[in-house]
């Protein structure tokens, strides 16, 4: 008994020092810190929405498990903007009122699409908040001045170069069918592909505009039949994509398909009727398969209790370059990290992260994909 009463005092001692060790070291000590993701968590893109979400909490609990930003544990609060415009700006009162309270707030990551993008930023362009965007590609939104706001994907731009070139040299594609859904987003898209198809020598044949969640498409696909391209591209989204890939299928239109990255989700493969194999997809992300590790996806199923998909991808950076802004900058003050997030790189899971002053990434990239034995596989 007398030996181990003699161990009592050494054993207390260790016990304090573990104690007082882990939580200096791995646990904030400066309460909470807000972060807002702001993107469609109901309605037709609920899916997408989640995907960001779900990539955004994992970065914050990794960071949380860490020791927090600047000491403060990050709180993700979600905001549903529901696909709408108005619903996006509904949504500005709450993060102007949780400032004006005195609440930490680190940012916002949003929003999904590039309209309610725009909607917001209207607003948020004059508060003390820097807004990263997970996906929305609009190529104005970085030449309206905004001072605060950055992408984490490439924008429109580079996407039509990109998937321009990849129809035309990869592809062979002279004569090309481009339809697009009646978004801000696709038309624009769809607008500045034809005109890069023209630079290179390939003829738009045939352009046609789609409904946003359209799901028939026979006009649609008689048009394309009677024009005879022999390539096709679509602008759209996954709510769309999976359908009009399988009635084109089921016509006998035997050409290659390329769609945009708003269809980069695991829904345009499941939902096309067993169809979309061999069709092609591009991306501002790579698969979560191509570059995460076992131990991500885990960490993520114990975060989101679903598996991962491409736009985590996309969430998951965006809070890493917003955190090694705050770090960078060691303030949460708007001004002092848009000027750190300027004037740093960042790493990040895919790749390293640098910035021109209008908030666009320095060397943005493309990727393209085609659906084989059902997954997405890497192509370019």
């Amino acid at each position: 008994m007398k030996k181990y009463l003699s161990l009592l005092p050494l054993l207390l001692l260790i016990f304090l020092l573990t104690a007082c060790g882990s939580g200096s070291s791995s646990e904030p000590t400066n309460g909470d810190a807000t972060v807002y993701v702001a993107v469609p968590l109901s309605g037709f893109q609920a899916n997408s929405g989640q995907t960001v979400l779900g990539g955004v909490r994992l970065a914050a609990e990794q960071i949380n498990r860490s020791g927090g930003l600047l000491g403060y544990k990050v709180v993700v609060k979600a905001l549903d903007d529901e696909s709408d415009s108005d619903v996006a700006v509904s949504h500005v009162d709450t993060v102007s009122d949780a400032i004006s309270s005195g609440e930490h707030v680190l940012g916002i990551i949003g929003h999904f699409n590039s309209g309610q993008t725009l909607a917001a930023m209207e607003f948020y362009q004059n508060m003390d908040i820097t807004v990263i965007t997970p996906t929305a590609s609009e190529r104005s939104l970085t030449n309206r001045g905004f001072t605060n706001f950055f992408r984490v994907n490439a924008n429109d731009d580079i996407q039509s170069v990109v998937d321009a070139e990849f129809l035309v040299e990869n592809l062979g594609a002279k004569r090309v069918a481009v339809l697009y859904n009646d978004t801000v987003y696709a038309q624009g898209l769809a607008k500045s592909l034809m005109e890069e198809l023209s630079a290179r020598g390939s003829e738009t044949v045939l352009s046609i505009e789609v409904k946003e969640e359209q799901s028939r498409f026979p006009d649609e696909v008689a048009q394309i039949a009677d024009a005879n391209p022999d390539a096709i591209f679509y602008a759209g989204y996954e709510i769309e994509a999976p359908y009009l890939r399988a009635e084109i299928v089921e016509a006998g239109i035997d050409v290659p398909m390329l769609a945009s990255d708003g269809a980069f989700l695991a829904a345009t493969i499941d939902e096309a009727n067993g169809t979309a194999e061999g069709m092609y997809v591009s991306g501002f992300a790579p698969s979560p398969a191509s570059i995460a590790s076992a131990e991500w996806f885990e960490a993520y199923q114990a975060v989101e209790y679903r598996d991962p998909d491409t736009f985590s991808v996309n969430g998951y950076i965006a809070m890493e370059v917003l955190a090694e802004g705050i770090r960078n900058a060691g303030s949460l003050s708007s001004n002092s990290i848009t000027d750190a997030l300027r004037s740093g790189s960042f790493e990040t899971i895919v790749d390293i992260v640098t910035y021109q002053d209008n908030g666009d990434l320095e060397e943005p990239k493309i990727w393209i994909y085609q659906v084989q034995n059902g997954e997405f596989v890497q192509v370019k």
